[in-house]
């Protein structure tokens, strides 16, 4: 595989400012591209507010923003690139256009990812001109500390993207799962939005507020997954026969309706309730702040988290 040194960022939201970060941080030539590119304070702020978290956790001296450059033209942008991270909305027919777009000004085999979050990469890839190098390469928020990224293929995805992906990504050290096939929003973010659906129905019909719902998280199962994910969680719950005794004891309560499939209407009551109820959580301190602290433990919880998954994993 020819080294990727050279990658395109589309897109200058929080998840390609995040993609940006992550890259700068493994010495990698970044090419940004926005079209109005009115995100550029932003940008820099942002990289200089999460440089100190990312320094000690990639244990980098610093991070170099000369190999950083901006661009309001896509065809400047991608026509060098070595790979190309896609990072707009979540819009079948955006992410569709942008997609032939790239294909028509980048190189002829270079990857394209799309940082989609759930949508189905043979719709994305449609229009792309050799749709073998598209793929879905779905991070995780703030994509510059969290290692996770889900890698999706479409129907005509080839084996090599998938490998040269792969290989990048663990290149600038992320941590790929590579789904067997394309399915609709992944594989965390279903897990996500089943949790986030069932709290917002406790929420709507006020049985907690927001705090206590996100400390029932905390303090609770959220301590446990960020070493065992759910499955090894319940297989430990088994006792002596592990996931045996797991499923003969507490399956038969999968049939009690506790949950809901269908998530709630967001309506102007229960919108005010969420918006009220993390306003309070944050007792007054700003976004950046509480992202400080956010980026500041993730650093020292992943740290720590490697001396204790390698004993498990090996």
């Amino acid at each position: 595989m020819p080294k990727i040194t050279k990658v395109a960022v589309i897109g200058t939201g929080v998840i390609g400012i995040g993609w940006i970060i992550r890259l700068l941080a493994h010495d990698i030539k970044v090419f940004a591209f926005d079209k109005k590119l009115n995100q550029k304070n932003n940008l820099i702020n942002e990289i200089k507010r999460a440089s100190p978290f990312v320094k000690k956790l990639f244990n980098k001296k610093n991070i170099n923003l000369n190999n950083l450059k901006l661009f309001t033209s896509l065809r400047n942008a991608v026509k060098d690139a070595d790979f190309i991270q896609e990072c707009v909305p979540e819009n079948y027919r955006l992410k569709t256009q942008l997609i032939n777009q790239i294909s028509n000004n980048c190189k002829p085999s270079v990857i394209i990812s799309s940082s989609s979050s759930g949508l189905l990469p043979s719709k994305i890839f449609s229009k792309c001109k050799n749709k073998k190098r598209g793929i879905i390469g779905h991070p995780f928020n703030p994509v510059y500390l969290l290692p996770l990224v889900e890698i999706v293929s479409g129907k005509k995805t080839s084996s090599k993207s998938l490998n040269v992906a792969n290989k990048f990504y663990k290149s600038i050290s992320m941590n790929p799962i590579i789904l067997k096939k394309e399915l609709p929003g992944y594989l965390s973010d279903r897990l996500q939005e089943a949790l986030w659906r069932e709290a917002l129905h406790i929420v709507n019909e006020g049985y907690a507020t927001t705090e206590d719902l996100d400390r029932a998280i905390e303090d609770g199962p959220g301590l446990r997954y960020s070493l065992m994910g759910t499955f090894l969680t319940f297989h430990l719950a088994g006792g002596k026969t592990g996931m045996k005794h797991m499923l003969e004891q507490f399956g038969p309560a999968l049939k009690m309706p506790w949950t809901k499939l269908k998530a709630p209407k967001l309506t102007k009551k229960l919108s005010n309730r969420l918006i009220s109820g993390t306003k309070k959580q944050s007792r007054g301190k700003s976004i950046n702040n509480l992202s400080n602290i956010r980026d500041e433990y993730l650093v020292n919880l992943q740290i720590l988290r490697k001396k204790y998954e390698n004993k498990i994993r090996k």
